[in-house]
C-alpha cells in the first residue's frame, strides 16, 4: 500500500503536468493565430487598396489631363471627401464620372495639375479616405466595433522674427502645406519695433510631429524660407490655451455679418460679389423611377464639384450616379441622380425646394468676403462654411496670403476662429493690413484680388 501510493503521487503529477503545457500551448496557438490573422488582413488590405483601388494615370500629351480612377467599397459622403483631397493638392476637375450600387463604387476623375503635384502622395491620401475592403465583407472577426477615429494632436509652433517683409506669412503657409502640416488656428501679432510674433496651431497629416526628428525637419524648412530674419523657433504640444484661441473674437461687425452670413441671396448681383453668370438648376423626377436627377449649368469655380458633394453629404443625399463637365471657357455642366438616405427619390417639394435653394447659395457664394473699416485700420474678412464633419475648407489661408503677396499689401495681424452664426458653424479669418505708409492700393483691388485667387479665375 505505500509502495503504491508513492507510485500514484508521480503519476498524478505528471498527469499534470502533461495536461498544463496543453492549455498554454493553445492560448499561445490562439494568440499566434490572432497575430497571424491581423497581419495577413493588413497585407491583403494593402494589396487591394494599393493595386487597385486608386489608379493614377498621366497624360499622353503634355498639357492633357491626369486620371485618377478610384474603384472601392462606397461610403456615405465619399465622393466630398475625395474631392477634398483633390482640391488640397490645388488640383482642377474638369471632368468626372461615377456610380454606386451602395455597397460599391466606381468614380474617376479628370483633373489638371501642375509640375510639382506629388502625385505619389495623392495617391496615399486619396486611398486614406477609401473604405477598406472588409468594410463590406463578412470577415469582421477580431473586428472592434464602433471605433471612432482619435482626433489628431493639435501642436503650437511659435516663432518670433526680427523683421517683417511682404508675403512672409505666405511663404510661412507654403512651408506648411508641402510638410503636410495642417493649419488650425493662427495668431500674427508685430511689435513696436517691428518684430513680429507668429503663432500657429497645426496638426500633421503624417501623425509624426511629436517626434523629434519631424520638429526638426520643421524648423529646418522654416529656417531655409526665413533666413536671417528667424530669431527662433519651438514647437510644442498645444495646451488648453488653443481651446481658448480656436474661439475667435466674440465680436464680429453686425453692419458686415448680416450681409456676409445672410442665407437669402440679394435681390441684385453687385459685380464681384457674386458669380457673374447665373445658376441653373432643374430637378426631374418623371426620367428615373428610382432617382432623382438634378440638373446643374452654372460658371466654373475652385473647388466647385467639392461645394456641391460637401453640400449633399451634409443633407445625407445619396449619389447612386453622376456626371461632370467644365468647358475651356468655364462653363460647367452637371447631371445627378440622387436618393435621400432611406433609399427613395426626393418628391417632397419643401425638399426639393431647399436642396435647391442651398446648392444655388454655395455656388453663388461659396466663400464670403468683405473689406471693412476696423477703427481707423481696414480689415479683410473671409469666411467660408465648415463640413458637418467638423473640417474647413483646404488652402483658404494659402490663397488669402498668396493674393496679398501678389498686392504688396503687408499684414499686421490675423485672427482664424469659428463662429456659429444662423445655425450654422463658420471658419472666419481676419486679417488687419498694416497701413502704416498707406495701402499700396485700393480696398476694391484688395476685394477683387483676394475673390480672384480663391475662385480661382485667374
Amino acid at each position: 500500500m505505500y509502495k503504491s501510493r508513492n507510485k500514484s503521487k508521480p503519476f498524478l503529477l505528471n498527469l499534470l503536468l502533461f495536461f498544463l503545457p496543453l492549455k498554454v500551448i493553445k492560448r499561445v496557438s490562439e494568440s499566434e493565430k490572432r497575430v497571424r490573422w491581423e497581419r495577413e488582413k493588413r497585407v491583403v488590405r494593402m494589396e487591394i487598396l494599393y493595386e487597385d483601388a486608386v489608379v493614377i494615370s498621366q497624360g499622353e500629351k503634355p498639357g492633357e489631363p491626369t486620371l485618377i480612377t478610384v474603384n472601392c467599397p462606397d461610403k456615405a459622403g465619399l465622393c466630398c471627401d475625395l474631392c477634398r483631397v483633390i482640391l488640397l493638392f490645388g488640383l482642377s476637375i474638369c471632368k468626372g464620372d461615377g456610380q454606386t450600387d451602395g455597397k460599391w463604387c466606381y468614380i474617376v476623375f479628370w483633373v489638371v495639375g501642375k509640375p510639382s503635384t506629388r502625385w505619389n502622395l495623392l495617391k496615399q491620401r486619396l486611398l486614406e479616405v477609401c473604405p477598406s475592403y472588409f468594410s463590406t465583407s463578412e470577415i469582421d472577426y477580431y473586428k472592434p466595433e464602433n471605433q471612432q477615429p482619435r482626433p489628431p494632436d493639435v501642436f503650437l509652433l511659435m516663432f518670433w522674427c526680427s523683421c517683417d517683409y511682404e508675403g512672409l506669412l505666405h511663404d510661412v503657409t507654403e512651408v506648411l502645406c508641402e510638410l503636410e502640416l495642417t493649419i488650425k488656428r493662427v495668431k500674427v501679432s508685430t511689435t513696436p519695433d517691428g518684430r513680429v510674433m507668429d503663432l500657429f496651431y497645426i496638426t500633421d497629416t503624417r501623425e509624426l510631429l511629436g517626434t523629434k526628428m519631424r520638429q526638426e525637419e520643421t524648423i529646418h524648412c522654416l529656417k531655409n524660407v526665413l533666413g536671417k530674419a528667424l530669431i527662433s523657433c519651438e514647437i510644442e504640444l498645444a495646451g488648453p490655451e488653443f481651446t481658448a484661441c480656436s474661439q475667435g473674437s466674440s465680436f464680429l461687425p453686425s453692419a458686415i455679418t448680416e450681409d456676409m452670413f445672410s442665407l437669402e441671396l440679394p435681390n441684385k448681383h453687385r459685380s464681384g460679389f457674386l458669380a457673374p453668370n447665373p445658376v441653373s438648376i432643374t430637378v426631374d423626377n418623371g426620367l428615373s423611377p428610382s432617382h432623382t436627377l438634378v440638373q446643374i449649368f452654372c460658371k466654373d469655380h475652385k473647388g466647385l464639384l467639392y461645394d456641391i458633394t460637401r453640400t449633399l453629404k451634409d443633407y445625407n443625399i445619396q449619389i447612386p450616379y453622376g456626371r461632370f463637365f467644365a468647358s475651356r471657357k468655364g462653363n460647367c455642366e452637371m447631371d445627378l441622380f440622387l436618393i435621400q438616405a432611406d433609399g427613395k427619390k426626393i418628391v417632397d417639394p419643401n425638399k426639393q425646394n431647399a436642396l435647391c435653394s442651398r446648392l444655388r447659395m454655395e455656388l453663388l457664394r461659396p466663400l464670403r468676403l468683405a473689406v471693412a473699416s476696423r477703427g481707423p485700420d481696414t480689415e479683410l474678412l473671409v469666411a467660408n462654411p465648415v463640413e458637418l464633419s467638423g473640417r474647413g475648407r483646404p488652402l483658404v489661408f494659402y490663397d488669402i496670403t498668396l493674393a496679398l503677396k501678389n498686392l504688396n499689401t503687408p499684414i499686421f495681424s490675423v485672427e482664424i476662429g469659428r463662429h456659429m452664426i444662423h445655425d450654422r458653424e463658420w471658419e472666419v479669418y481676419r486679417i488687419l493690413l498694416d497701413e502704416g505708409d498707406g495701402l499700396p492700393v485700393s480696398r476694391n483691388k484688395i476685394e477683387e484680388g483676394v475673390r480672384k485667387i480663391l475662385m480661382g479665375w485667374e
